[in-house]
């Protein structure tokens, strides 16, 4: 068949659009669809995303690990990763085989406890008509923790958190292990002419989470060697687990601060009036010395974070996403807030650039 018989219609197409302002308002209208989808996409794929941030904040620590330790053994990262993660399991092993199970009992004795000064204090409150209708304390809080929804009920059973946890700490090994693989495949995805300020803008939101983890750390453990140690002086019962947990849940700021010390109150007013006092006052000293002396010393070589932007970032955070979260606030915070610092220096160059010419 020759092509010269070829008949060609004439005529636009009926989904042709030759005006230009019509060009534009769909072009618009795209982007607009796009970013609707991409946080619908988010939203439907938020809890592995909070996985893999929480890989990247574990990645973060166990580069820290690696880069302190290069300060006095001039070894490969290799063996450097390979001795933290050695020098943390075996911490983690021995501290479990070392009290295992005291730390069993008074879990146990934790909770019996707590159950039963939340029925005290229901019955007081009741008594006083202050808490109308059942006094059952475990039965409004299990009712409360049903209504969160579906976004953090997968963390609410065993095999999830423990899940998780694996997951995490697999995500984390193996960024940790060769970090500039994972750099160069970001920027690859980056247009060129980018690539220079995406490269310096990672650099500070890594060397700030790192500085955040570190100080971090450091509240952690002082706060929980403190508080046990208090705690075990005034002869409050459990005193090593309510100093473990105050250590742990220091990595919350603010909120956990709240969570431990009401903890504390209620071990210390079930052994009776002094030890409740007592640990009262150790709640007062060591939250006092904690963010008056340890929080502003660590701060200054760390990351400078207003409490306000901290508290408020949490609460969010925990509405949105639940346990996992409110225990990545601070990092997401401390990260967003690197990089808008970095986008705000670039503006105010790009103005005393535009002021010489």
């Amino acid at each position: 068949m020759s092509e010269a018989g070829v008949r060609i219609v004439e005529g636009a197409s009926p989904n042709e659009v030759r005006d230009p302002a019509t060009r534009r308002e769909i072009k618009r209208a795209a982007v607009w669809l796009g970013m609707a989808s991409a946080i619908a996409l988010v939203v439907l794929l938020v809890q592995p995303l909070l996985i893999i941030f929480a890989g990247l904040v574990f990645a973060a620590m166990l580069d820290g690990g690696v880069r302190l330790l290069g300060r006095v053994l001039p070894i490969g990262r290799a063996w450097r990763l390979l001795i933290v993660c050695l020098l943390t399991v075996i911490f983690l092993i021995g501290t479990f085989v070392l009290t295992g199970v005291q730390v069993a009992e008074q879990v146990n004795e934790l909770r019996a406890t707590l159950e039963a000064q939340a029925l005290l204090l229901s019955s007081w409150l009741t008594s006083h008509g202050l808490m109308p209708g059942a006094s059952d304390i475990s039965g409004i809080a299990r009712q409360a923790m049903s209504s969160v929804g579906r976004l953090t009920s997968w963390v609410g059973t065993a095999v999830g958190a423990l899940t998780t946890i694996f997951m995490i700490l697999v995500i984390g090994l193996f960024i940790a292990m060769d970090p500039r693989v994972y750099e160069r495949g970001l920027q690859w995805m980056i247009p060129e002419e980018k690539r220079e300020e995406f490269a310096i803008v990672t650099e500070r939101m890594g060397f700030t989470l790192r500085r955040l983890l570190f100080g971090r750390i450091i509240g952690m453990v002082a706060e929980g060697l403190l508080t046990w140690i208090a705690l075990m002086i005034g002869g409050v019962p459990m005193a090593m687990i309510l100093g473990i947990l105050t250590g742990i849940l220091a990595f919350i700021p603010n909120i956990g601060a709240f969570i431990s010390g009401a903890l504390m109150i209620a071990v210390g007013f079930s052994a009776g009036a002094d030890t409740g006092i007592w640990a009262i006052g150790t709640y007062v000293i060591v939250q006092t010395f904690d963010g008056y002396v340890l929080i502003p010393m660590v701060a200054k070589r760390t990351v400078d974070m207003p409490p306000a932007l901290t508290l408020g970032a949490q609460i969010l955070a925990s509405a949105l996403f639940g346990i996992l979260g409110l225990a990545l606030a601070d990092p997401m915070t401390a990260m967003i807030k690197a990089a808008m610092e970095r986008r705000s220096e670039t503006v105010e160059d790009e103005r005393e650039q535009e002021a010489l010419a």
